[in-house]
């Protein structure tokens, strides 16, 4: 009984049915013991339709048989005419001797590992015990109803929250026990989030997207990858909303490295048609999608059809094993720099309030709280390496990025009349100086 109770919150339909199909297509079973296994998958299959009952039955058998054991010994003692007081310690004896055994023992244990086998086992016993047992299903519906009005799940969907809360509890144990390196139990945990985790959660937002026009040319978009670090770019129309497909560096680098004329090409040439998730889409049903379909870069789109982010399979693969940086990405700085007269090096999240006590300025901006927005409002859209713009008579420029998604991280602020030089020249001289720089060689592998 013990047993099966462990086994029958564990079995699952889909599992009952793959082995009717082994059963069917296993040409070495007689016919005889073919029909007697299929009959007995067909018992287990009705006892699962109402787990809770099933488990309440064999729960209430253990419990009866326990307390059984215990007063037929104290029946034997007195049918040897013992006295009162040793019929009762000899039944309290045996029942807590019975008792102990149960827990050394732990069959409910051997049910929970392999519960298939053991629901197969003893279905038969299971079966009596549901049937003398109706009561067990008042019980079991009131259960069942509180738990589809809370979690509105199916019975399926039930059992895989549950082995889930199981499976955690379990590295849990482990990770205390200090047999598992911290960092291996650490990933097995992210793993079962995974598909609690949703696609909006680990994308790219459209505010933060770097893109390109499609009239743009294959040349602009070298530049535009160069600069940024990315190796793949949406393609939109008028806004983000309208999006042509997205352009691959390695494809315009094959159509431009021995034709040069094709640098005045439109971009929207090489374009690629883009792979469109739902931002509700679980990550690892994205990341299986991904996987199957050889994209390494997916558009988000939210529930009215609007462009909501970019999502990579490295975000994905990032949420097992944490950050992903190889040997071009930099670390963000972090404490401000003084590199000249009234100059200064800023990490990308410098409060607005430093940045006006090192000016001795007041800025009154209640809709940005960092330098980093305070450079994007100012453009207009997402900075890269080498962007600036002039606000509150302080020119700031985006001089350093970090990380996978290349996110500048660090500005130079200076007061605007310091430095004449247009935003057109500083940028020309810094894509010249970047076509030059093989450090600056975006990750064939990054996505964005």
């Amino acid at each position: 009984m013990a047993s099966a109770e462990g086994a029958v919150s564990r079995v699952t339909r889909a599992s009952l049915n793959n082995l009717t199909l082994e059963l069917q297509t296993d040409s070495e079973l007689s016919q005889f013991n073919r029909m007697k296994k299929i009959d007995a998958i067909h018992h287990v299959q009705r006892y699962i339709v109402d787990r809770s009952a099933t488990a309440g039955s064999c729960a209430f058998f253990r419990i009866v048989c326990n307390v059984m054991d215990g007063v037929l010994v104290a029946c034997i003692a007195a049918l040897l005419d013992a006295p009162l007081w040793a019929q009762v310690l000899a039944g309290f004896v045996f029942a807590l001797v019975v008792g102990v055994l149960s827990v050394l023992l732990r069959p409910r244990m051997s049910g929970s590992f392999k519960p298939l086998d053991a629901m197969l086992r003893h279905h038969r016993i299971v079966g009596v015990a549901v049937a003398l047992t109706p009561f067990a299903r008042i019980g079991s519906d009131a259960v069942n109803k509180r738990v589809a009005r809370e979690a509105e799940l199916s019975d399926d969907e039930e059992l895989e929250k549950l082995q889930r809360e199981q499976g955690r509890a379990t590295i849990d144990r482990l990770a205390e026990s200090g047999e598992v390196d911290p960092e291996v139990s650490e990933m097995l945990r992210n793993v079962l989030t995974l598909s609690e985790t949703l696609t909006r959660e680990i994308m790219v937002p459209r505010t933060d997207m770097i893109c390109i026009e499609k009239g743009q040319s294959l040349g602009a978009m070298l530049k535009l990858c160069s600069r940024s670090g990315f190796s793949r770019v949406p393609v939109i129309g008028d806004d983000v909303d309208d999006l042509i497909g997205i352009a691959y560096l390695k494809d315009a680098v094959r159509a431009t490295a021995f034709n040069t004329s094709a640098l005045t090409r439109p971009v929207d040439s090489i374009v690629r048609e883009p792979l469109l998730v739902p931002e509700s889409k679980p990550v690892d049903d994205l990341f299986h999608q991904m996987q199957k379909q050889r994209q390494h870069v997916a558009v988000v789109v939210d529930e009215y059809g609007g462009i909501a982010g970019l999502v990579t399979i490295e975000d994905t693969i990032e949420q097992i094993v944490g950050e992903l940086e190889d040997e071009h990405d930099r670390t963000q700085h972090a404490e401000p720099v003084k590199v000249g007269d009234r100059k200064w090096k800023l990490p990308a999240r410098t409060p607005i309030a430093d940045l006006e006590e090192m000016f001795e300025i007041d800025m009154d901006e209640d809709d940005v709280d960092t330098v980093y927005g305070l450079l994007t409002k100012a453009l207009g859209r997402v900075p890269i390496v080498g962007a600036s713009a002039v606000t509150r008579g302080l020119k700031l420029t985006a001089v350093d990025s970090a990380g996978r998604r290349k996110k500048v991280s660090t500005i130079l602020v200076e007061p605007a009349g310091l430095n004449d030089e247009s935003e057109t020249e500083r940028d020309a001289r810094h894509d010249s100086h970047h076509d030059a720089d093989d450090d600056e060689t975006p990750k064939e592998n990054h996505d964005r």
